[in-house]
């Protein structure tokens, strides 16, 4: 019935009104909601843990933790990157690795010392260039190399140390970004090097350049560390990373580990974005702090 009686009358019953106020504020909630969420995507520091079973791995090095980073772009989280630094320290690493794109802007140099020293108090740290330390110039990395070393950061460009732990050796090779000095060191001549001078020695190589995981495996290395993916930009669920630093679509290699041939890659998704739009944003990709630990396979 749409009528009612009243006093031997008849009338419609009203009808509801819209309440547009109520809309507006629904809508901003969610648009506020989905700025911090967007934020948090960006933003939102997230440690992983991994374990990477390695065929060859010296027994010395079972239990080996290596803390990952890599692509902070001069980012800080917290000041001097307190929060970061504490979450190394909580992680208790034998090893820390810095795989390149640590910085973007020339002015972004003033963060450095706080960090290196930092992460160089809780362990050994090594550093590796990525190419938007070499887009600043060469006379810019010569002054970041050299910031990191007074800090305790130990710098590898195209060189390896030999690590020692419980009777096990392995080589600890890294490489600058091939954006570098056009006659640098290849990685097939640093390995071949290595195995010259240490013939069947285990090699770890710091690399930042995640799309070249198929020329190290060539030349033999038996476990690379890189960055530089960025977790593919946009992380679908069971797909991976979306959109590559290259600007193609479903790149490989963009997260966690990988395996060809006898060689495996760990691709950290990096902790900073840069400024260029492209690569300025994350979805379903927080950035991460990676924590591998090495197990004999």
């Amino acid at each position: 019935m749409t009528t009612t009686e009243r006093g031997g009358g008849r009338h419609r019953r009203p009808r509801k009104k819209c309440r547009p106020l109520v809309w507006l504020i629904a809508l901003a909630v969610v648009a506020v909601a989905g700025v911090f969420w967007f934020h948090w995507q960006c933003w939102g520091l997230q440690t992983t843990r991994t374990t990477a079973e390695l065929d060859g791995l010296p027994a010395g090095f079972n239990g080996f933790a290596i803390a990952h980073l890599s692509d902070l772009h001069g980012h800080e989280y917290g000041e001097d990157s307190g929060e970061l630094v504490e979450r190394v320290r909580g992680e208790k690493p034998d090893l820390i690795v810095i795989t390149g794109d640590l910085i973007d802007q020339k002015s972004q140099m003033e963060m450095v010392p706080a960090l290196a020293r930092g992460l160089a108090a809780i362990a050994p740290t090594y550093y590796v260039t990525g190419n938007h330390e070499w887009a600043l110039g060469s006379a810019a990395v010569k002054e970041l190399k050299a910031r990191l070393v007074e800090c305790g950061v130990a710098v590898l460009s195209n060189q390896c140390e030999i690590l020692e732990r419980n009777g096990g050796r392995l080589a600890l090779a890294g490489v600058d970004d091939p954006n570098g000095y056009a006659d640098q060191t290849t990685p097939e001549e640093l390995y071949a090097w290595i195995q010259e001078n240490n013939p069947g020695l285990f090699t770890l190589l710091l690399a930042h350049r995640n799309e070249r995981f198929g020329q190290y495996a060539n030349a033999g290395y038996d476990f690379v560390m890189s960055g530089h993916g960025h977790g593919g930009i946009v992380r679908l669920p069971f797909v991976g990373g979306l959109l590559g630093t290259d600007r193609r679509f479903f790149p490989p290699w963009t997260a966690g580990l990988y395996t060809v041939g006898d060689s495996t890659l760990f691709v950290s998704r990096g902790l900073g974005n840069n400024t260029t739009p492209f690569r300025g944003f994350r979805i379903f990709n927080r950035p991460e702090l990676a924590v591998v630990t090495l197990k004999q396979g």
